[in-house]
């Protein structure tokens, strides 16, 4: 497959075009509010939100699963509704406090299975279900799960810089999920994760990394896009720089959801000890771009170049040509 062939099914992928769904907010809500007792505003758009709290932020996100995903796996939907929130909370430099769910189901077996893989994942990172909201005799199943944590140092979307360097990294030692466009790499001791995790609260207050994203549903494609459009910044691509397994196709790879993955934005002093820091955890990382000021993402490879996004024609979030960069 040639690089502007596999740019084209990306941007088709069904997770890049369910990123466009947050147009329908975005174009209602305020893209910053005024921080809680004249703090500073509160940017919209971000992983969590994070409202200032003292010496540091508080830190709240929330994510919806997969309606299929809930169906055909409730067990795998129920430990992935506390992880992905907790990436998202960890991918802004946080570290999680607590989460609260809301169940429907109609009277299956999905409730009970959701809720064992809810606690599995509550105990393996170690974030209590503080409480939520239980129906049973729905019309539908569904989950839902919201987040709270503490940050005292911010990894945003806001802050990627022209001349910044692309880092990503992300847990190899896993294996896709079936047919579901999930990377596993959670089978490994509780106190391992936890302690890979922590890495990002780490670099954060170290002040090592710029700006950045945990890898979402939109995959590796979608996630970078959608920080460079919060930055107002375009970027450069090297896709066969990107970390892979050696067993998944590239195509494959660029759409998944990862269970620990994540695209940052750093100043290039500091790319060596990023990247040095998730190699002393065993976690792979590299530089696989540069941002620059184009607000465009183009893929390189051997064979050249493709542009895959013009984000000053074309908005991934943002029906407005813009950003939110305050």
């Amino acid at each position: 497959m040639t690089l502007p062939e596999l740019a084209a099914r990306l941007r088709d992928s069904v997770g890049m075009v369910q990123k466009r769904d947050i147009q329908l907010p975005a174009d209602r809500f305020a893209w910053s509010v005024p921080g809680p007792w004249g703090e500073a505003p509160v940017r919209v758009g971000d992983d969590c939100a994070a409202i200032p709290d003292g010496d540091g932020y508080l830190l709240v996100a929330i994510e919806g699963m997969s309606p299929a995903f809930v169906k055909s796996s409730p067990r795998a939907a129920g430990f992935c509704s506390v992880l992905v929130n907790a990436s998202d909370v960890y991918s802004m430099g946080g570290r999680p406090l607590a989460v609260v769910d809301a169940l429907f189901d109609t009277g299956s077996d999905a409730a009970p299975a959701m809720l064992e893989g809810m606690q599995h994942a509550a105990s393996t990172f170690g974030i209590p279900v503080v409480g939520g909201h239980t129906n049973l005799r729905s019309p539908y199943i569904a989950l839902a799960v919201a987040i709270v944590g503490r940050a005292r140092a911010l990894i945003t979307s806001f802050d990627a810089h022209a001349g910044d360097d692309l880092v990503m990294a992300v847990d190899l030692r896993g294996k896709m999920l079936g047919d579901n466009p999930f990377w596993d790499a959670t089978d490994a001791p509780a106190a391992r994760l936890r302690e890979d995790f922590a890495v990002l609260p780490a670099l954060a207050e170290a002040g090592l990394v710029r700006a950045g994203k945990d890898i979402s549903m939109g995959g590796l494609l979608g996630t970078l896009l959608m920080l460079i459009e919060s930055s107002g910044v375009g970027a450069d691509l090297e896709v066969e720089r990107v970390p892979r397994p050696a067993n998944v196709p590239l195509e494959r790879w660029l759409m998944a959801f990862p269970s620990f993955g994540f695209m940052f934005a750093v100043g290039p002093a500091n790319t060596e000890r990023v990247l040095a820091a998730f190699a002393a955890r065993g976690l792979a990382a590299a530089r696989v771009g540069v941002v620059d000021a184009s607000r465009k993402l183009t893929l390189w490879s051997r064979e050249g170049s493709t542009l895959f996004w013009d984000l000053a024609r074309e908005g991934l979030t943002q029906k407005r040509s813009g950003s939110r960069h305050a």
